[in-house]
């Protein structure tokens, strides 16, 4: 399968003191991932995404097989093919690799965190067990996570790229004919009193007031793009992890959880199509 991307993007990055506001121009280059530059940055952020659990999974044998597929899957970099990736976007097929050690792990710890939803959890119990993962009927894993600063701007591009990847891999008769897609992110929660000191710690700019409504108590998503993730998914769930640490008065830090999201696999252009027109390029 021949590789048919290799562009960057230009986007603007705020950075605001209390008397003055600037942008910096970052140019974010997209490449193919490589196994021999990304092993490290690519561990770092699956010990990300999976936060407190991330001891369950062993994530040397996930970020392996993750490299080990260079023709599917995005890394976006600011400094040139040889620095390290700061986001990445990738799918993997959990039928083909259901005898893995990484992904026995995975499948066991999203049939376990989904038993808090019996209907998502019958669902994954049909496509993710014995007889799920022999069937035709395959599940993809996006693996979706990148550093904290980086613009959600980038997201349109690596979700279109993904699905042009797929599609030529199926022109190659590679095996991403997947019939749903399995989408794992972070959220964090927010009491009233912690909504306020957040309001209160990050004074906004006047065109944030304008447009942004103060945070209030409620759930939220660490990316965005997980609201409209959400509107695509046939069954979503949002699940404390089950080694994060008990919260009282003298806490510190953000509630944090995980987020499971099925999608059918038929909507993932629509997805795409979705983000770029709600987060397009910066003029």
């Amino acid at each position: 399968m021949a590789k048919r991307k290799q562009q960057a993007e230009r986007a603007s990055s705020d950075n605001e003191s209390d008397s003055e506001r600037s942008l910096v121009d970052v140019d974010f280059e997209f490449f193919d991932p490589n196994a021999d530059i990304d092993y490290l940055a690519t561990k770092r952020l699956l010990t990300q995404l999976f936060n407190a659990d991330a001891q369950d999974l062993p994530l040397h044998d996930l970020a392996d097989l993750i490299l080990s597929q260079p023709l599917v899957g995005t890394t976006v970099k600011c400094d040139g093919k040889e620095s390290d990736p700061y986001a990445f976007l990738t799918v993997l097929n959990l039928n083909v690799h259901k005898d893995r050690p990484s992904i026995k792990a995975l499948i066991a710890y999203i049939l376990e965190k989904s038993s808090a939803d019996p209907v998502l959890h019958s669902k994954l119990q049909t496509l993710l067990g014995p007889t799920g993962l022999a069937s035709s009927d395959h599940v993809g894993f996006i693996f979706s996570e990148r550093l904290i600063n980086m613009p959600v701007q980038i997201m349109p591009h690596m979700y279109r790229m993904l699905a042009d990847e797929i599609q030529w891999a199926l022109d190659d008769n590679e095996p991403y004919d997947f019939k749903h897609l399995l989408i794992i992110s972070r959220i964090y929660r927010l009491t009233v009193e912690e909504a306020a000191e957040l309001q209160a710690s990050a004074p906004p700019t006047k065109r944030q007031k304008q447009s942004n409504p103060p945070p209030a108590a409620g759930v939220y998503p660490f990316h965005p793009e997980d609201d409209y993730i959400r509107r695509f998914a046939t069954h979503t769930l949002d699940y404390t992890f089950t080694h994060s640490q008990p919260r009282d008065a003298d806490s510190f830090g953000l509630d944090i959880g995980g987020r499971m999201a099925l999608v059918p696999a038929t909507r993932l252009r629509d997805l795409a199509a979705t983000l770029a027109e709600a987060y397009p390029q910066p003029s």
